[in-house]
Formats: C-alpha cells, sequence, structure tokens
C-alpha cells in the first residue's frame, strides 16, 4: 500500500495524518454518502433538499457552461424554456423592481448592504444569493430573513411536479440544474409574495449566467473584479470584465467601483456598445466628508467599497421609484473620472446610516468570541479577498491586543476547491504568523447522509481528502523556503502588531511539523477547541484522533494558551460548515 494511500486511510479513522509521501496517485474510488430523494417525496423539508441535490450534476452542467462560454445566447434560451414550463414568461419578471449585482469580490456583501439600506426605508425585500452556509434556504430571503422550511418545501415541489409534469422525450434535459431551479423558485416566491424589490445577485458569470434572463433591472452594479472560475470566465481579467459586463441593459444605470484601468476599460466598452449609462463610485470617504463617519455592520477596509457600491444601487432605486428625501447632492454639476462619469456624491441620509449599521452578513468579516477562543470567519476564496481578509486578521488582531495575559496561539483552518490556486492563497496568509495550519474538507461530518444541506455529489471523500493533503503539501513547501535566509527572511509584523507567542519563543523549524489534516470540520473543531469553547461542546472524540504526535503536543498547548486565535478561510463552504457547528441556532 502506497504512502499516500495510507495516509487517506488515517485521515478517516484516524482524523489527523502527516504530509510526508502524500502523492496524487490515488484514484478516487468511493463517493461521500448519499441519501437518494424517495420515490414518493414527503412534504418535509429535508426531502425537498435531498432531492435539490440530485440535481447538482444533472446533464454536467459545468462542462456545458465551458462549451458554450461564447454563445451566452444559447445559456439564456434554455432559462427561458424552463422559465415557460415553469408557468412565467420573461415578461413576467419585468414586474419585479430588480437589483442586478454581480462581481469577483464583495458582490454578496454589496447585496447585503444594499438590501438592508432599502428596508430601513420600510421596503418589503427579496434577496437571492449564492452559496449559502448552513442551510439552502439562506438563498432565498424575504425581507432579509431566510425563507421558512415550510414555504421553502411548498414552493419547492410546486415547482418540481410543474416541471416534471412539462418535460418531453424531446428534451435533452428534463429539468434545470441546482443553481438554475433555485433561481426560478426565488422568481416565484418573490412574484407570490409580492415584495417592493429584489436584490438578485449573479452566480457565477454574468453574459452567460442563468440569472442574466432578466431583461429589465432598475439599476446594475459590478464589485471589485479579479481572477476567479478562470475555466468558465477566462484566463485575464479582462475576459472576466467581459462576462461581468454582460448583465448591462440598454438604458439601465449601472454602477461599478474603481477597477484597474484594463477592466474598466473592457465594462465602459460595453455599457457604450448597448446605451448603458456607466458610473463610477466616488469613495466613502467622498459621502461622509461634512458629515459623521459611516458606521458599517461588517468589518474591514474593502467592505468600504462595497457600501460606497451599495449607497449609489440604492439611491438610484429610490430616485427612480419617486422617493423623496435622498440625501443633498454635494456636487452640482458631472464629474469625470478616468473618462468615465463620477456617480452622484450626496449626504447619506438617516436611513442609509442605519441601513449600513445594520447589516449583517454571516461568514463575512465575522468575528465569534468564545471564552480564551476568538473565531474569525471570512469566506475569501480569490487572491485579492484573501488578502484584504490577511489585512482586516491582522487589523483585528492589533485592536483586540491584550499584553501580559499569557500565551497566544494562532491558528489558520482553510481549505479550498475548484479551480483556484490554493498555493497562491496559502502564500498570501503566511504572513499571518500561524502557530498551527488546520486543514480539512468542507464537510461537517465524515458522513454527511444525516444533513442534506451539506451535501455535494459533485466529488469524492477520496476527491477532497486528497485536496486538503495538497494543501498541506503547499504548506510545507512555503515553510521551508521561508526558513531558508537564502531565499526568505522571517515576515515581518505590521507596526504594533502583536508577535504570535509560540513563534517567538520557541519557532517550528517548518510548517510541515505544524500542521494537520482531518477527516471533517468537527474533528478539526475538536482539536482546536480542546474542549473549551463553551457552545461547541460535542461527545469524546473519536478513538485516535489525538494518534498523529502534532496533534497530541498541540492539545497540550492549546489546553494551556490564554487565547487562541482562529482564522477560517479559503471558501464559503467551509465557513458555513463552521458556523453550524459554533452557532447551532441557525440550524433551527
Amino acid at each position: 500500500m502506497s504512502q499516500a494511500r495510507c495516509h487517506l486511510r488515517a485521515a478517516l479513522f484516524l482524523a489527523a495524518v502527516s504530509p510526508r509521501g502524500a502523492t496524487t496517485g490515488v484514484t478516487a474510488r468511493r463517493g461521500l454518502s448519499a441519501w437518494p430523494a424517495p420515490q414518493e417525496p414527503g412534504m418535509e423539508y429535508q426531502d425537498a433538499v435531498r432531492t435539490l441535490n440530485t440535481l447538482q450534476t444533472n446533464a454536467g452542467y459545468l462542462e456545458q457552461v465551458k462549451r458554450q462560454r461564447g454563445d451566452p445566447q444559447t445559456q439564456l434560451e434554455a432559462m427561458k424554456l424552463y422559465l415557460a414550463r415553469s408557468g412565467l414568461q420573461v415578461e413576467d419578471l419585468d414586474q419585479l423592481n430588480i437589483i442586478h449585482v454581480t462581481g469577483t469580490k464583495g458582490k454578496g456583501s454589496t447585496c447585503a448592504f444594499t438590501e438592508r439600506v432599502l428596508r430601513s426605508y420600510g421596503l418589503k425585500t427579496g434577496f437571492f444569493s449564492s452559496p449559502h452556509l448552513v442551510q439552502v434556504r439562506e438563498r432565498i430571503r424575504i425581507n432579509g430573513q431566510p425563507i421558512s422550511p415550510e414555504l421553502f418545501t411548498k414552493h419547492f415541489w410546486h415547482l418540481y411536479h410543474r416541471l416534471e409534469e412539462t418535460k418531453d422525450g424531446s428534451s435533452c434535459v428534463s429539468m434545470p440544474a441546482y443553481f438554475r431551479f433555485l433561481t426560478l423558485m426565488a422568481f416565484h416566491i418573490f412574484l407570490q409574495e409580492k415584495v417592493d424589490l429584489a436584490v438578485v445577485e449573479v452566480g457565477i458569470g454574468g453574459a452567460y449566467d442563468c440569472t442574466n434572463i432578466i431583461r429589465k433591472p432598475v439599476v446594475c452594479g459590478i464589485s471589485s473584479l479579479g481572477i476567479d472560475h478562470t475555466s468558465l470566465l477566462g484566463d485575464t481579467v479582462e475576459e472576466i470584465a467581459w462576462q461581468k459586463g454582460g448583465i448591462f441593459k440598454h438604458g439601465v444605470p449601472a454602477f461599478t467601483v474603481l477597477q484597474p484601468d484594463g477592466p474598466l476599460a473592457v465594462l465602459q466598452d460595453r455599457a457604450q456598445q448597448i446605451s448603458c449609462p456607466l458610473y463610477l463610485c466616488p469613495p466613502l470617504e467622498a459621502l461622509e466628508e461634512g458629515g459623521p463617519p459611516l458606521t458599517l455592520g461588517l468589518d474591514g477596509e474593502h467592505q468600504r467599497f462595497n457600501a460606497a457600491l451599495a449607497l449609489q444601487l440604492a439611491r438610484c432605486w429610490l430616485q427612480q421609484k419617486g422617493h423623496q428625501g435622498l440625501g443633498e447632492l454635494k456636487v452640482s454639476r458631472p464629474s469625470v473620472l478616468r473618462q468615465m462619469p463620477l456617480a452622484p456624491v450626496f449626504q447619506p441620509t438617516p436611513h442609509m446610516r442605519h441601513g449600513l449599521r445594520d447589516t449583517e452578513w454571516l461568514g463575512r468579516t465575522q468575528v465569534l468570541r468564545r471564552g480564551p477562543l476568538t473565531w474569525y470567519l471570512d469566506g475569501a476564496h480569490t487572491t485579492s479577498s484573501v488578502q484584504a481578509c490577511v489585512r482586516w486578521f491582522r487589523q483585528a488582531l492589533l485592536r483586540g491586543q491584550r499584553p501580559g495575559r499569557g500565551p497566544e496561539v494562532r491558528i489558520l483552518l482553510f481549505n479550498s476547491t475548484g479551480d483556484r490556486d490554493s498555493a497562491a492563497l496559502l502564500k498570501l496568509l503566511q504572513p499571518c504568523q500561524f502557530d498551527y495550519a488546520v486543514f480539512c474538507p468542507n464537510l461537517t461530518e465524515v458522513s454527511s447522509a444525516g444533513n442534506a444541506d451539506q451535501q455535494n455529489f459533485m466529488v469524492t471523500l477520496d476527491q477532497v481528502l486528497l485536496r486538503c493533503l495538497a494543501h498541506q503539501q503547499y504548506w510545507s513547501h512555503l515553510a521551508e523556503a521561508q526558513a531558508s535566509p537564502d531565499l526568505w527572511s522571517p515576515p515581518s509584523p505590521e507596526p504594533g502588531e502583536p508577535t504570535s507567542s509560540l513563534l517567538a519563543s520557541d519557532p517550528p523549524c517548518t510548517h510541515s511539523t505544524s500542521s494537520l489534516v482531518f477527516s471533517c470540520i468537527s474533528h478539526a473543531l475538536q482539536w482546536i477547541s480542546q474542549g473549551r469553547d463553551p457552545v461547541f461542546q460535542p461527545p469524546s472524540p473519536p478513538q485516535g484522533l489525538l494518534a498523529h504526535p502534532v496533534a497530541g503536543s498541540g492539545a497540550g498547548v492549546l489546553r494551556e494558551a490564554a487565547a487562541i486565535h482562529v482564522l477560517v478561510t479559503g471558501s464559503l463552504h467551509l465557513v458555513g460548515g463552521v458556523l453550524k457547528l459554533l452557532e447551532p441556532a441557525l440550524s433551527q
């Protein structure tokens, strides 16, 4: 048996493994536990979610998207057909007052800010986003709250049976894939609930995205752009900008934050081709000038870009709908920056201020303080968003510094999925000076059979564990290079930043001796918390959890540390699994 296979078995049965000898030569041989859809579905929420999960691999949707990258119209025509079979026409969507938002980094936070600001005006809001963190019903919200299990179940089966009844033998795909199905479901719910407005977050792309079936949004927004989903969107940020600009519509105003010159020029070209008025958002500082500073419900400097975009989207929507008292304009004549018109500079209203302050968006720059443990949760998964996450984490450590309280330990809990460059993301995280790096799949437990919301039929357990082993190898190589004085100099903390006590007193030779792979999130959290988290109190750990020397020695360090700082990042799905265990109320 190869060393890699031995490590895989250790990860499955002992939960913690060593990186030495891991290779990529192990063939996936075992699927994740899957609970097939019932022959006669009941009306329970978990039954609906299990049936929804069977659509994850429907017709190789992602491969289809890759093949049709240059033909977005084909994607939209397919979505129109599904919409018609569901009982709606594209014209029906025109009744919804939609704010359509795309981007690479911060689009979800921008949507959350926008929805909360408009809700502060007393409007009934709908909100469609992805992915979900704990329960799939989080993707469809009414007045900021995930729809109830009962409402989800009712609409799911109604739509599912309708699509089953209208399929025909000539159709190669009888049911839409997972995200398309949820998009259709959101449209039905928003129409039936008669929302005043709907904030719709684009899925992966823009031009070919199934949400782009929307013909007449009230306003569009594009958050920060960067490299992500290259197999679907393109290899350069300019190609990605072209895809994202595909949501522009003739005559519909659009706003974007400051972008690099290349993608900004692409967005301008796309907007001009269809006579879409495109504006550049002024920084939040310009809106604050002359008034009290704005307080944001989401931490991190990068959230100020998202809040600035959200204010422009909300104000534009209110203006088009005839609302009064939108804030006095500070600039009486149009301004131009980089050959693009500058969006209005105005005094935010009390409603806007309250909305920004009260915005909640779980899993994004979120902090949970629990006894000696502080959990820092951020679903950053691109190079630009991880850079922002590192700045936020280091600043948060600086603000929470308490000299003299005893030894402190820093832990990285990381996973990355898809076609993202994990090695690049891990390299960006090195300056945080972690004492331990922990890697695990996005699975709350080894078997997800009892939790339909966390099931993923797209990968096998062997595949995700091997990816974690690869992450551990990347981390080990980075640490070895860092330890060589000829290649690297030790990362220096920012001025005034606290230094990890373990690194200061007894630095490990390489991070290969201070990194672990666990088979699931639950096992990783059990080792990290050592029973010291007042909420997360699982049953006794499985036999062999501390069999690995690093796990055993580290357990003693963690039990005696005065403070443990844990950064969870790399994947929103990982953050969601951690939240499910740390905040049980979210599963209710």
